[in-house]
């Protein structure tokens, strides 16, 4: 069957778990959360129809699939690195590329990375194009597109970057205004009767412009008014006006590890699963598209 973009995304996850041999490691080796790991194995094992993983208190191991599989997950991407550093050794790719992106994904994601990307490939120049909320991803003018949409995205053709999740977030004063180890129903209600949302008024197309906060209190069954407080039409800032102190804002947790580093905003939840991604649409194809586009799978 041909690789989605997610199983692939799935099989890295899977080659880190096995070759670990604990979901734990694996997650801090991803810097994501070891409940984000395990629902990855889980969709991978349900799209594969297949057990990967036997579960037991004292960690993991891999099934008679599961280590079947690994070895030739782990045969081909260890074939990928030889190839990659045999084009490192010999000519830097060189040329151009357009890259469409939201602001947001740029700021907070992209740009960050971007340094290691030109030490490996100092001959790649990527120009990007950050101009609007909303990205028009069938915009051929541009080499590739990375979108943000619900998942399934709308384009079969698109391959997943990386899976998102949702985290309410503020300022630690914020934080200090409220009693959120008190877990009993009257407190929790009166907390989020109490609090002012903030909100990314355009995840993406068609979007209600409080969509992504009804969606997480459905998810954590409580019962409060979702379409309240400030509206912004972009994600980074509503983050920044919970930094500034103004509110609880919804964040994608991909692009707050920096500001969780510096102590910039805070949370007193767990991250859940957003039922959407990051994507790319690739509109051309060069050797020096894919050369980025492969590292790019390498970041998340």
């Amino acid at each position: 069957m041909a690789l989605k973009g997610n199983i692939f995304s799935g099989l890295v996850t899977f080659e880190v778990a096995a070759r670990l041999g604990s979901f734990t490691k694996t997650a801090n080796q991803l810097h994501i959360t070891t409940g984000a790991i395990s629902q990855q194995i889980n969709l991978l094992e349900s799209q594969l129809s297949l057990k990967l993983f036997f579960r037991h208190s004292r960690g993991i191991s891999l099934t008679a699939d599961g280590k079947k599989l690994y070895q030739v997950v782990q045969h081909n991407f260890a074939d990928i690195e030889k190839v990659i550093d045999e084009l490192r050794q010999g000519q830097s790719p060189d040329g151009e590329i357009k890259l469409k992106l939201t602001p947001s994904f740029a700021y907070k994601w992209l740009i960050p990375r971007l340094k290691k990307f030109y030490n490996l490939y100092p001959n790649i120049s990527i120009q990007t194009y950050a101009e609007g909320a909303l990205v028009d991803h069938q915009d051929s003018n541009f080499d590739l597109t990375i979108d943000y949409g619900q998942s399934p995205y709308h384009n079969q053709h698109a391959q997943l970057l990386l899976n998102e999740q949702l985290i309410p977030v503020m300022s630690p004063s914020y934080f200090q205004r409220f009693d959120w180890q008190n877990n009993s129903t009257e407190n929790q209600q009166q907390i989020w009767q109490s609090v002012t949302l903030l909100h990314d008024a355009m995840p993406w197309k068609n979007a209600k412009k409080h969509e992504e906060w009804q969606y997480w209190f459905e998810k954590m069954a409580i019962k409060t008014q979702s379409n309240q407080g400030h509206f912004f039409n972009r994600t980074d800032m509503a983050m920044a006006a919970a930094e500034a102190g103004l509110g609880i804002a919804l964040a994608r947790y991909a692009l707050v590890e920096e500001d969780f580093k510096q102590a910039r905003l805070t949370s007193p939840f767990h991250p859940i699963n957003a039922n959407a991604g990051y994507y790319i649409i690739q509109h051309r194809s060069s050797s020096v598209i894919e050369c980025f586009k492969a590292w790019l799978l390498t970041q998340n």
